[in-house]
């Protein structure tokens, strides 16, 4: 790993994140930086460089969100609407149809403001990297929270494995939640609220993830903690991933490292498995297991 935690802290996760993206026909693509007047903040923020700006749709032309904008702009979920780009006449919020209902209307159909922050506060600090319209392309941002902090690493991937940047950070205490956004529906948003008011919105990997481990419902833990079935189990994984892939991509090869391990709060254990390729990649194999040491489904979903 290219970065660790100080010795007297302990790492809980690490994900990949951004800035949220909209999604809705109105803000798809795009983002704001607002305050609690609802006013653009963007040319307040210390140090940063000049974007795009926000301009949302006007409704005749938010039927030109094409499918190729959106794969371009990484919307996934946008494809299967592009048939129904436009709200049908009536429809509250003008709401678009395969993405669930928003349920914060103002922030995510009319408006996207990924912080949301008075004069002075947390959010306003955080840095500019993290937005992917200002960054290289080769470039990254993760999130790291630890039992006292919440940090942000820049990574250049262009460099190959270089170090991590510490970009920003803020004590664990100032955070007051982390939640899991509902839209769109089986989305990656979060956000993260700051105990000083001021929120942000970001695109994290494994959502369900970061948030159990904020909340304590899920916790990292080694194997002596597990039952002896789920130990049984995990090394028959280890032994022998359950993994088949293409020619293209090579063969599976021997397990080298370490299955990172948490526990849900039911008893459940959340096996994490690197599997490397011959083709100088890996596939990330993940198993949940009761205590008697069986499959069973995640239930650590959105709340």
């Amino acid at each position: 790993m290219d970065w660790y935690p100080s010795p007297e802290e302990k790492l809980l996760t690490r994900v990949n994140a951004a800035f949220a993206t909209g999604m809705a026909p109105r803000v798809a693509g795009l983002r704001s930086f607002r305050d609690t007047e609802r006013h653009d903040i963007e040319a307040e923020l210390t140090g940063w460089p000049p974007g795009p700006g926000f301009a949302p749709r006007e409704k005749a032309d938010r039927a030109g969100v094409r499918a190729l904008d959106i794969a371009l702009l990484g919307i996934p979920r946008l494809l299967n609407m592009v048939a129904n780009v436009a709200a049908p006449s009536g429809a509250p919020f003008g709401e678009p149809r395969g993405l669930g209902k928003p349920h914060e209307p103002e922030n995510e159909v009319e408006d996207f403001p990924v912080v949301w922050a008075a004069q002075g506060t947390t959010a306003r600090t955080l840095p500019w990297q993290l937005d992917p319209s200002r960054r290289p392309k080769s470039y990254r941002t993760e999130l790291v929270l630890t039992d006292q902090r919440l940090l942000v690493l820049g990574v250049d991937t262009s460099a190959g494995s270089g170090p991590a940047d510490e970009l920003w950070q803020v004590p664990r205490d100032s955070i007051a939640d982390i939640e899991q956004m509902k839209f769109p529906q089986n989305g990656t948003d979060v956000k993260i609220r700051f105990t000083d008011g001021s929120w942000t919105r970001w695109k994290v990997g494994s959502p369900t993830k970061l948030v159990g481990v904020f909340s304590g419902e899920r916790r990292p833990v080694t194997e002596d903690e597990l039952t002896s079935q789920q130990r049984e189990r995990i090394a028959a994984l280890v032994a022998k991933p359950p993994l088949r892939v293409s020619r293209s991509v090579g063969t599976v090869l021997p397990v080298t490292e370490p299955p990172t391990l948490e526990r849900l709060s039911d008893g459940t254990a959340v096996v994490e498995l690197r599997v490397p390729l011959s083709n100088g990649t890996e596939e990330t194999l993940t198993h949940y297991l009761s205590p008697s040491g069986t499959d069973v489904l995640p239930t650590d979903g959105p709340r």
